[in-house]
């Protein structure tokens, strides 16, 4: 009995072996192209999410704000007169692709020339953005945020970029300090500029943040610098290596600070 069993399951293997090569014959040649081309594309996908996993980046929610925007221009080029808002999104772009390219996962919180409030709203419209900006943010889930914007000062010898944290948070003061590094070096600024404590708005939302100073717009030199693309990419490109580096640092990252309440500025 057992024998029988096992020469009909055998004979009922090579029927249905003898039925796919008939099937896939009949089919012609596209059917086997289309059958190795679907396990090649496969094959290709887990190839695709290996490599992603093993970026840097990987895994990581990164906000990217463009400082500014619309009706909001910011700092003017001294000579140019180019408003801030305009480069700071150029670089923001520039540093979304770079961010990707490492295998983060990055929102914005502008794509194009405007500002994140209504024409008359029932608040100023600078406090408007600023929370609209920070909504965008908390609702992706940021791991970190980086805010990109370009200085300004009454004299005209003030020069380099500068990198903003969170006034005693630690979390903060270590990315800054990482970008503010990775900053000086692909850069090589005239003036090599350390990383501060500040007060702003963008830096207070419980992640580590920082504020990206690109340089001074009120300064000729830098001014003409930054309006080249060639700059602006470098610029880009030192903000990430700086993530980057703060990432694989040695060791437990401090926490971060605890977001700041602001519900009681919304008639303010």
């Amino acid at each position: 009995m057992g024998g029988r069993v096992r020469l009909f399951a055998g004979m009922m293997l090579s029927v249905t072996a003898f039925c796919t090569v008939a099937l896939l014959a009949c089919a012609g040649g596209n059917a086997v192209q289309a059958f190795a081309g679907q396990s090649g594309e496969t094959k290709q996908v887990q190839a695709d999410q290996t490599a992603s996993a093993s970026l840097p980046l990987s895994g990581m929610v990164i906000a990217v704000d463009a400082g500014h925007g619309g009706y909001d221009g910011g700092a003017l080029g001294r000579v140019s007169g180019t408003p801030e808002k305009t480069l700071n999104l150029d670089v923001a772009r520039r540093v979304e692709r770079l961010l990707k390219e490492q295998g983060a996962e990055v929102v914005m919180t502008r794509t194009d020339d405007y500002a994140l409030c209504d024409e008359d709203p029932p608040i100023r419209k600078k406090l408007q953005d600023m929370q609209r900006r920070a909504a965008i943010i908390v609702q992706a889930g940021a791991d970190v945020v980086l805010s990109i914007h370009m200085n300004e000062y009454a004299g005209r010898s003030e020069s380099g970029p500068q990198v903003f944290y969170r006034e005693e948070c630690p979390a903060g003061r270590l990315l800054a300090g990482a970008i503010q590094e990775q900053m000086i070096g692909q850069l090589e600024p005239k003036k090599a500029r350390s990383a501060l404590g500040g007060d702003y708005y963008i830096l207070t939302l419980g992640v580590p943040s920082v504020l990206v100073e690109c340089g001074f717009l009120s300064n000729e030199r830098e001014e003409a610098l930054l309006l080249t693309e060639e700059y602006r990419e470098r610029v880009a490109d030192a903000v990430v290596r700086g993530v980057v580096r703060w990432v694989e640092l040695p060791g437990e990252k401090p926490e971060p600070l605890e977001a700041v309440d602001r519900s009681g500025e919304e008639t303010a």
